[in-house]
C-alpha cells in the first residue's frame, strides 16, 4: 500500500481495491447453500445443493465448478496472493476431481465444503490484511 498526495492535499491510498463486508457475505450465503443448507436430522451432518446438483451425471459437476468459479471470482477483487488464488483452486479441482465418481464423489462433497474453505481463505486474508 502506498500513500501518495494528490492534487487537492488529499491522500490516496493505492493498492487496496474496494471491498465490503456485504460482498463477502453475499459469497458466504452462497457458499452456505451450496455446502451446509441442510442437516441430516437426529446429526450434525451438514451438506447443500452441490449434493443434489452432483447426482446428476457430468452436468451436476460442472454447474458445481460454475457456482465455485464465481465465487473465486471475488479473489482478484480483494487482490488475493496467488498461492492463495491456487490453493482456492486445489479446493474446487478436488471437489470436481472426487466429485465425477457417481456417489463416492456425492458423500465427499459433504465433508470437503469447498466453497466454504474458498470463502474463509478469502476472509482470513481480508482481515489480515486490514482490508475492510
Amino acid at each position: 500500500m502506498h500513500d501518495t498526495p494528490s492534487s487537492h492535499g488529499k491522500i490516496e491510498i493505492l493498492d487496496r481495491p474496494p471491498v465490503e463486508f456485504s460482498q463477502i457475505d453475499q459469497l458466504d450465503t452462497l457458499a452456505q447453500l451450496m455446502d451446509n443448507a441442510f442437516e441430516i436430522p437426529g446429526t450434525k451432518i451438514r451438506f447443500g445443493v452441490d449434493s443434489f446438483i452432483g447426482l446428476i451425471p457430468v452436468l451436476g459437476d460442472t454447474i458445481s465448478v460454475a457456482v465455485s468459479a464465481f465465487i473465486m471470482s471475488y479473489a482478484k477483487q480483494i487482490n488475493l496472493p496467488r498461492h492463495k488464488v491456487w490453493l482456492m483452486r486445489f479446493n474446487v479441482f478436488m471437489d470436481w476431481l472426487i466429485g465425477i465418481i457417481p456417489f463416492i464423489g456425492d458423500a465427499f462433497d459433504v465433508g470437503w465444503k469447498a466453497n466454504l474453505r474458498n470463502i474463509k481463505i478469502m476472509r482470513d486474508h481480508i482481515e489480515k490484511e486490514n482490508i475492510i
